[in-house]
């Protein structure tokens, strides 16, 4: 019979700043080569056997080595073709092998085509529709491939308003992808746990990689803007990790509202800080993993 967990049980170590550096630059360096290293090469990067390498990183960023080196290989991808690289001379950039597993991998993480990403979204279908919550009125917005915006208000003419001007080059009109992507934003904004939808994010490699640590910030905690900034192994970016949340179209489902002051103090929050305030409070009275 196994012993159950103990609850006083040390959390795992994490890595470093250096530790985080030093991967992102091994990763770097190998899709420049036009390879995808292997999780063994990563660890060794670091000087950790691959079981507690893959251990540390989890408790560092919530995430496992193969979905760090898919994010590094797609911020990759953005920033090429956001340079105005063509789709085909990207997808050796980025390490991609051949065109089929650009579109299956890179279609899932860019919310769309990458042809339809380098022309910045224009043409996009998105719909919305707008639900009551403890903390006001919500706008969800989704295209076919998930959510892409969520907004929290009073007024439902000011956020579809604030929709079309985020989204100038989009078609909008009324009525979601999924009804289910909608009850997750709701869950979330009740400070339950929402579940797991699939998200249409659109932003530079770095927002993207402050968005990730953002989602992997458990329910229940807080974490400051340093503490983030290293999340995403750079120590010295504290403003621009700020501004990245600043800049986060889909929250709850992203939640910037889990980012506080080196104080402790909730600093400032697009949806008011007093919402911020309930969040925080409902979600330490119901914590978990999300």
């Amino acid at each position: 019979m196994t012993a159950p967990a103990r609850l006083d049980a040390p959390a795992p170590p994490r890595l470093g700043a250096d530790d985080l550096r030093r991967l992102a630059a091994h990763i770097d360096a190998a899709l420049a080569d036009g390879g995808r290293p292997s999780v063994a090469s990563l660890a060794e990067a670091v000087g950790l056997p691959p079981a507690e390498f893959r251990r540390r990183l989890e408790a560092t960023l919530g995430i496992g080595p193969r979905e760090l080196l898919t994010g590094r290989q797609i911020a990759h991808l953005r920033e090429r073709l956001l340079a105005g690289d063509e789709v085909t001379e990207a997808l050796y950039a980025a390490g991609y092998g051949s065109s089929s597993r650009l579109y299956e991998r890179g279609q899932a993480a860019l919310g769309m085509t990458p042809g339809a990403y380098r022309r910045g979204g224009a043409g996009v279908a998105i719909g919305y529709t707008t639900a009551p919550s403890p903390l006001g009125l919500l706008l969800v917005a989704t295209t076919q491939h998930g959510v892409c915006a969520v907004y929290l208000g009073d007024d439902e003419a000011a956020l579809v308003a604030a929709l079309e001007a985020e989204f100038p080059r989009a078609t909008i009109s009324r009525g979601v992808a999924q009804d289910a992507w909608v009850a997750a934003a709701v869950a979330v904004a009740s400070g339950q746990a929402g579940e797991d939808v699939p998200l249409d994010l659109q932003g530079t490699a770095f927002q993207q990689r402050v968005w990730r640590a953002l989602r992997s910030i458990p329910r229940g905690q807080t974490r400051s803007y340093a503490e983030l900034a290293v999340m995403i192994g750079q120590p010295a970016a504290v403003r621009a990790a700020a501004r990245a949340c600043a800049t986060n179209k889909v929250s709850l489902l992203v939640p910037c509202h889990r980012v506080v002051g080196s104080n402790a103090s909730l600093t400032g929050y697009r949806w008011g800080i007093e919402r911020k305030r309930r969040l925080i409070a409902m979600e330490r009275e119901h914590p978990g993993a999300r």
